[in-house]
């Protein structure tokens, strides 16, 4: 299951790198977004896949999973979402104010 989780990750940081690589706003946000998915994945891989109850004192259970991954993943999730809303916050109105989402032509904008 590793494995699989592994190939998954290299998939949305690929596909993250490309879309940041692009000229457009849109795509930018969503490649950062793609690569925060992969991190989350990534911390819940290397937390490990195991099976097993909660870690909680009156069980008789010889085998617990560890919580520390998943709410380090749940922190990561609320910051990527934010992060996410704020760029695109601020991507609407860059093409509100100056009517172009494409970084090329914003570059050139402080000419005119």
């Amino acid at each position: 299951m590793e494995t699989l989780m592994a190939i998954v990750i290299g998939i949305l940081f690929t596909i993250g790198t490309y879309l940041i690589l692009s000229k457009t706003l849109l795509r930018i946000i969503l490649g950062t977004s793609l690569i925060g998915h992969g991190v989350n994945l990534l911390i819940l891989t290397m937390g490990g896949l195991k099976k097993g109850g909660p870690p909680l004192l009156g069980l008789k259970e010889s085998l617990f999973t560890d919580p520390l991954p998943q709410a380090l993943l749940l922190t990561a999730i609320v910051i990527n979402f934010a992060t996410t809303a704020l760029f695109l916050v601020l991507s609407y109105r860059t093409y509100k104010v100056l009517g172009s989402d494409d970084s090329e032509a914003l570059r050139g904008c402080d000419d005119e």
